[in-house]
């Protein structure tokens, strides 16, 4: 059977918050039977944006993450709520039930991910549902899909065989896959927020200036093994990411056919790393 899957891609992602407001019309006040009890106007939403930063001056990487309810297949808060407080849906959506729940408090600290909100008002834990009352009722997407203006976020609805290969084939990926949730949101280009990148610019000295050069063959090695090449950009820049944190002492060497070459040790902690100006020389 066909299950739904939500697909972000990060690097679109430009922080408008158009998905939590709409998470945010769509549940605040209105209560939607079987579905959800009408959402708090204040506090914590059931999709939030978080900001992740990587670089040091001049060389910054600013990137967002929506984090919303993933829909595990083995959720945690399935377990927790299994007197039918939460349950999965045979398209793989989760839903807490609005009766059952009411009053289980220790639903909220079930999610590892903090996606699960607490209601004061209505003594309720409150999640992002995908939209199910609307899928229910015809709709293709969740509105979290139609308003994000750079197609960020897409929904699917797939086997659990095609995602797999979906996922494989674009890179995909999800939030904390050791904690073996089985989430089904599914992210692109989450390295900008999970990885490091090491990254400089190669300059030389060019009749009397320091010049900024493109084009030169920029390598990482760590272990004497190569691990990527490029070149660098209009502005000298380069920059290697994707990069396991904590992954220690990696070699940086650089050439140029005329301009000559240069080398650099670079220490890789759990951090990004911007090692400045490098210069090439023969």
């Amino acid at each position: 059977m066909d299950k739904w899957n939500l697909l972000i891609d990060i690097a679109q992602c430009e922080n408008c918050n158009n998905c939590v407001l709409a998470a945010k019309d769509e549940l605040v006040g209105n209560d939607f039977p079987g579905y959800s009890a009408p959402h708090p106007a204040q506090g914590t939403g059931v999709i939030r944006i978080e900001r992740t930063t990587r670089g040091t001056t001049p060389m910054v990487d600013a990137a967002y993450v929506p984090r919303l309810c993933n829909h595990c297949d083995d959720a945690p808060c399935l377990k927790v709520g299994a007197d039918g407080s939460v349950k999965k849906r045979a398209d793989g959506i989760v839903l807490i039930d609005p009766d059952k729940a009411r009053g289980r408090r220790d639903l909220v600290d079930a999610c590892p991910y903090g996606a699960i909100v607490w209601n004061e008002a209505e003594q309720l834990p409150q999640s992002w549902f995908f939209d199910a009352h609307l899928l229910d009722a015809g709709w293709t997407a969740p509105r979290c899909v139609s308003v994000c203006p750079t197609q960020a976020i897409t929904a699917v609805k797939l086997s659990d065989a095609a995602m797999v290969e979906r996922a494989r084939a674009e890179g995909l990926r999800p939030l904390k896959p050791e904690l073996g949730t089985k989430p089904r949101v599914y992210y692109r280009n989450l390295h900008r927020a999970d990885r490091c990148f090491i990254g400089g610019s190669v300059t030389a000295r060019i009749e009397g200036r320091i010049e900024c050069v493109t084009g030169v063959r920029v390598e990482l090695f760590r272990g004497g093994i190569a691990l990527a090449q490029t070149h660098s950009d209009t502005f000298g820049d380069f920059r290697f990411d994707g990069l396991e944190g904590g992954s220690g002492r990696h070699e940086i060497r650089m050439h140029h056919t005329t301009l000559g070459h240069a080398e650099r040790a670079v220490e890789l902690g759990h951090a990004s790393v911007v090692i400045g100006d490098i210069c090439v020389s023969t």
